[in-house]
């Protein structure tokens, strides 16, 4: 069975693990209503989507 020789460091682990982390939302403000919605998603207040009507709009 393989056993680590020496106790990894907090350094040595936090340089391995540098590439791991949250990315931020990529959240724009809505042209026409102002509203905060993330991009190239529908804004399900209003049910539009590039432009075009997709859903109901919500009431």
């Amino acid at each position: 069975m393989a056993v680590p020789k020496r106790k990894t460091s907090p350094s040595r682990s936090g340089k391995r693990r540098s590439h791991i982390k949250f990315a931020p939302k990529n959240v724009i403000e809505d042209k026409k209503t102002g509203e905060y919605r993330l991009s190239h998603h529908l804004d399900h207040k209003t049910g539009m989507y590039k432009g075009r009507q997709v859903l109901d709009p919500k009431e």
